[in-house]
């Protein structure tokens, strides 16, 4: 057995503690981030968004449940890829992990960069009064192109560093985000309408040169259709809200192919704590924070502002919003204070979110990628850890260069690439599909594997719990595919009626399925059986 992988141990480390996983994963589901980038999109529902936050978050337990078990059972550097190779087959495994964990996180890179520019650089640049820069970043593809260069320079030097480090720099920026949440928070509770608006003009005027704010964005918001209430309407229609909602919370798995890194990853408890608690922390402070936007600046306005920012963005107009940057409520809060230096604090401290998160971008994919090519179904370069720190150098650059590819493409909006955001989650829901399969029918075709594992003991009327939970998330993911591929009502813009989207997701498919059977063929001329190689589990 020991020649049929690179090596006869990964040589991955484990360098993490389950606290430091439970970080990564409420950064992965991060509110401050893809939280806010994504309920600013989603203004033309006509369901509740605090509803859709809801629901979503019970289906999405399930997936905790899933992946908490798996994890407890085959404990894995590639988590997904490890999992479906081995109660799939290999080319299931290979087919949608890397696709979904390695090809689609290309098209992850520009939106990473989009989040820094709206997050990060505009409004710091805003509150130190470098107006023509910040509104340089905020509306220009050369600025948004220059935003996603910059994320891709930060992540590499935050992995190269290594998980330990990645881990403090985790830490640091969760106490510190977190602090500024609540300092926003704050600001936004015992704040008023009166003294937002007030709040709101002077400053839009004075850092960018913006008058009349106010007045405008409420017409240009209710021109583009801003309807999506707070909470209310009908299930059939919170339901349709929930397909968006899931861009930013389907997340808190994002670190299971890390597990081969934590300590104690064989305890099923300790893992679904970690993910369970970022889920359920995240939506409470979700709720929170709406509430308090809601109060101050008034939710008609939150959602008519992000209508008026994206309806431009995409393209349905040509009247530009009349705040030329992106609302952030961080940037919105801060209106609120007359100083500059707590403005500054307060953008700061919340630019932290970005940071802490910046590493999910590439930090799980590589260990994707890694496993593969310890499965010798990649070069085996690629395989080859920096000694130092245990990071995976040429996976990395697997990631870094294609990105720079993708980025630009879609930062200049070539052949409508902006089309494609949502793709990104759609590629992964499938892989999440594989991963649920896998997990519902394990304790039947790997009965030794089952039996043997810290799970074997729960279960509910005799059926395994794993099994269950993975029918109710599956069942949850299906009717997602249904929404997007489909899109009977037109909401998503990633189904079938938009064949730019088709055509990419496609060719990622089937680039994956070519490098599989051509290595399979090539390692075979060479003696090695791969399927012999996903028959076996790999020593950690």
């Amino acid at each position: 057995m020991s020649n049929l992988f690179v090596r006869k141990a990964t040589g991955m480390v484990r360098s993490w503690s389950v606290f430091d996983a439970f970080i990564y994963a409420l950064f992965s589901i991060n509110l401050i981030t893809l939280g806010l980038y994504s309920f600013s999109q989603m203004y033309y529902f006509e369901g509740g968004m605090v509803n859709a936050l809801i629901i979503s978050a019970i289906f999405i337990f399930f997936e905790v449940v899933v992946y908490a078990a798996l994890i407890a059972v085959m404990p894995r550097s590639g988590g997904d890829y490890v999992w479906q190779s081995r109660i799939l087959g290999g080319a299931v495994g290979f087919i949608l992990a890397v696709t979904g964990w390695w090809f689609i996180l290309w098209l992850w890179v520009p939106l990473y960069g989009d989040m820094f520019r709206h997050i990060v650089l505009v409004p710091l640049m805003g509150v130190l009064g470098m107006k023509d820069a910040a509104l340089w970043f905020a509306g220009t593809s050369n600025g948004a192109f220059t935003a996603s260069i910059l994320t891709l320079a930060i992540v590499s030097i935050f992995i190269m560093l290594g998980m330990k480090t990645y881990a403090r720099i985790q830490k640091f920026s969760f106490y510190g985000g977190m602090l500024g949440l609540l300092i926003v928070i704050g600001l936004f509770l015992t704040g008023s309408p009166e003294s937002f608006k007030a709040g709101l003009e002077a400053n839009a005027l004075s850092m960018f040169g913006a008058s009349g704010v106010y007045d405008a964005t409420v017409q240009l918001g209710t021109d583009a259709g801003a309807i999506t209430p707070f909470a209310g309407g009908s299930l059939a229609v919170v339901f349709l809200v929930i397909p968006y909602m899931v861009f930013f919370n389907l997340w808190p798995n994002w670190g299971a192919t890390l597990y081969g890194e934590v300590r104690g990853a064989t305890d099923f408890k300790r893992n679904m704590a970690g993910m369970g608690w970022a889920l359920g922390a995240t939506t409470l402070l979700g709720i929170l924070l709406l509430y308090s936007i809601g109060k101050t600046v008034g939710w008609d306005f939150y959602v008519q502002s992000g209508a008026a920012w994206w309806n431009y963005a995409w393209g349905y107009t040509d009247v530009a919003p009349a705040l030329p940057v992106w609302p952030y409520p961080a940037l919105l809060a801060s209106f609120l204070t007359t100083s500059k230096l707590v403005q500054f604090i307060v953008v700061a401290l919340m630019s932290l979110w970005w940071f802490g998160w910046s590493g999910t971008v590439f930090l799980s994919s590589t260990r994707v990628i890694f496993a593969a090519a310890f499965d010798r179904l990649l070069p085996e370069s690629v395989a080859k850890l920096d000694e130092r720190t245990g990071t995976p150098v040429n996976a990395l650059l697997l990631m870094i260069v294609p990105s720079v590819v993708v980025a630009y493409l879609f930062d200049y909006n070539i052949a409508s690439f902006q089309t494609l955001t949502l793709c990104s989650t759609l590629v992964i829901a499938v892989t999440f599909l594989g991963t649920t399969i896998a997990a519902i029918i394990l304790p039947y075709t790997k009965p030794e594997l089952y039996k043997s594992s810290p799970i074997a003991k729960y279960n509910i009327l005799g059926i395994p719990m794993i099994t269950i939970a993975g029918v109710i998330f599956g069942g949850f993911l299906v009717y997602l595919l249904y929404q997007w591929i489909i899109d009977p009502n037109g909401l998503y813009g990633i189904g079938i009626s938009n064949t730019s989207s088709v055509y990419y997701m496609l060719g990622n498919y089937v680039l994956a399925a070519i490098i599989y059977f051509g290595f399979k063929a090539y390692r075979k001329s060479k003696g090695i059986d791969l399927d012999k190689v996903t028959a076996e589990i790999p020593v950690e």
